[in-house]
């Protein structure tokens, strides 16, 4: 399914993971996140994607390390290529989820109003056992165990995220 399908989908609630470069963290979100949305038959229902502040990726693969990580867990993140987060967007996304302070406060410069700004958060908020953290690392300049542990960070987080959008997500399927 292209990205430009996705985002034009009807009665879709459409949420966008957004990291550096598109090849590490943010995939492995949107990966950790379409699971939880498989589980439950809400592919129809919920639309996932991921993009980079910036454009040095755009359209290579997750990083080996990311995908070692994903599959060691049971995801898939083959399909992936990478893309840049643009400014259009924020008319046809629900919620948009950043990975550290650096990714929000871009994404809040590049919103085009206070709308748009109200649906940029941290991954880290929803987490209730994250101790405070407000960011993922970056585990792109690390070896396959920050990776690993980066994994773990959002796979918690995500899950929280999901719990509570799905009364919501519930709703909206009845």
């Amino acid at each position: 399914m292209s990205f430009d399908r996705v985002l034009a989908e009807p009665g879709a609630f459409r949420i966008c993971f957004v990291c550096t470069g598109n090849i590490c963290r943010s995939p492995m979100a949107e990966a950790v996140f379409r699971e939880l949305i498989r589980a439950r038959g809400w592919e129809n229902q919920v639309s996932v994607l991921s993009a980079g502040t910036g454009e040095w990726h755009v359209g290579e693969r997750s990083d080996p390390r990311t995908l070692s990580s994903l599959t060691t867990r049971g995801y898939d993140g083959t399909a992936h290529r990478a893309r840049q987060f643009e400014v259009d967007w924020f008319d046809k996304l629900d919620l948009i989820i950043a990975f550290d302070r650096t990714h929000e406060r871009i994404l809040k410069t590049w919103a085009p109003d206070d709308d748009a700004r109200s649906k940029v958060h941290l991954l880290m908020s929803f987490d209730p056992e994250g101790n405070g953290a407000l960011d993922v690392p970056d585990p792109y300049y690390s070896d396959t165990a920050m990776f690993d542990s980066v994994l773990g960070m959002i796979e918690r987080a995500c899950a929280a995220l999901f719990r509570q959008l799905e009364p919501g997500i519930r709703q909206g399927v009845s």
